[in-house]
């Protein structure tokens, strides 16, 4: 099982609706049949500056996979992007003990990176070394 989290923060004027339409949206894309279990919500402890979270647990590789190129999933972040103020990607965890998992999945992210150049623009200034 691969654990995915985010962590992020809306921009500041960004109204409730705006807010509860891009939680809406996050929901739908932890939905997708590759997502075996999911969160999104609130962030308990706040201090880091990320008021929200978002959690979901894929299967395998192969699973993963599927959710990144997933079409609900890519449809999803245009309509998120422009509404968070900052983003960080994990702590991601796995029962998986191959000592390349992480290698691998990155792996998968350069790809998406590579096939989606403006997704990567659009998200790269949101991103967080928290």
């Amino acid at each position: 099982m691969i654990v995915h989290t985010l962590r992020f923060a809306f921009k500041d004027g960004a109204t409730e609706e705006e807010k509860e339409h891009v939680l809406a949206v996050m929901r739908r894309t932890a939905a997708v049949d590759s997502v075996v279990f999911s969160s999104v919500g609130q962030n308990l402890d706040p201090s880091d500056g990320f008021t929200h979270a978002y959690c979901v647990g894929i299967e395998d590789m192969a699973a993963l996979r599927r959710y990144m190129h997933d079409p609900v999933h890519l449809a999803g972040d245009p309509q998120i992007i422009p509404h968070l103020a900052r983003l960080a990607i994990g702590p991601d965890m796995s029962d998986d003990p191959a000592p390349d998992l992480a290698a691998r999945i990155g792996a998968l992210h350069e790809e998406k990176v590579a096939m989606y150049p403006q997704w990567a623009a659009e998200l790269t200034p949101l991103l967080t070394g928290v």
